[in-house]
């Protein structure tokens, strides 16, 4: 008959911090998948729960701020839409905006409201950032839904271009994941970050082409301009959905911009994740 083993002959596992190029363990993350999957359930359950509307609240607060900005940008201002209703063309800015920001939003807390699961249990702490962003995913697809809506009354049909949503969406994503672990492993240490943030993506917000054109700026700015990851997706966005001009330069200077801010915001998440325990 085999005996157990004892205390002292249990397997003993040492945990310690990647090393190496890795930037990312894809192995680890799918082993942790139920984890990543609960975060993400939860971030929307908490979001909806006690709630009146409920999940209307997704289509509330861009609406509003769409008649807003019509009323303001596009009556008052008269700023040119490339002979788009003005509804449309900044409604069609605010779906990858409001996702990227709610994204940011949820990627810093999540960090410090976990932070007896972070001290407990381990699992690669990529997770909780990575829950964050995905999470106002069901937002952005209610919120997408009216649009559509918004699109037939105005006369306008989805063409083929629709195909390319997914790869801007993907780039909404990487954006709002990149900007998530600076802020998120710097609010770690420095809690009033997180009360930053509402300001920064306040300025953010216009200096990106949601409630006007970036072919209203002179075309010696545009290549600064460009430095703005999300001016390519909010431009690509209206491409995609209404025809306009293809963002060809804003796209390519884009794309390796949140690259760099993706690589550097790994390199950083994981040098700072080794102390998120002690610190928190």
């Amino acid at each position: 008959m085999r005996k157990r083993p004892s205390q002292d002959q249990k397997e003993k596992v040492i945990i310690r911090p990647i090393r190496g190029w890795l930037l990312i363990n894809f192995k680890e993350i799918w082993l942790y998948r139920d984890l990543l999957y609960f975060l993400i359930w939860r971030e929307v359950k908490v979001r909806y729960k006690q709630t009146v509307l409920g999940a209307a609240w997704a289509v509330i607060q861009p609406f509003f701020m769409m008649v807003v900005f019509t009323l303001f940008f596009g009556k008052l201002a008269k700023i040119p839409t490339e002979g788009i209703p003005y509804p449309l063309f900044s409604y069609a800015a605010l779906l990858p905006w409001m996702f990227f920001t709610e994204g940011i939003n949820r990627s810093v807390n999540i960090m410090v409201h976990d932070t007896s699961l972070i001290k407990k249990v381990y699992f690669p702490r990529l997770i909780m950032p990575l829950a964050g962003v995905i999470s106002p995913l069901i937002d952005f697809v209610i919120s997408f839904l009216i649009f559509v809506l918004m699109m037939f009354y105005f006369g306008y049909i989805p063409t083929l271009r629709i195909f390319w949503l997914g790869g801007f969406l993907f780039l909404a994503v990487i954006t709002s994941l990149a900007v998530g672990m600076w802020l998120s492993a710097i609010n770690v240490r420095y809690r009033d970050i997180r009360y930053a943030v509402p300001f920064i993506i306040q300025i953010w917000l216009f200096l990106s082409p949601v409630v006007y054109p970036s072919t209203l700026l002179p075309r010696a700015w545009r290549l600064i301009y460009s430095l703005n990851p999300m001016a390519g997706v909010i431009e690509g966005f209206r491409w995609v959905l209404l025809g306009t001009d293809p963002p060809k330069l804003l796209m390519g200077i884009s794309i390796f911009v949140v690259l760099v801010a993706l690589v550097s915001g790994v390199f950083y998440f994981r040098r700072m994740e080794t102390t998120f325990a002690d610190v928190l």
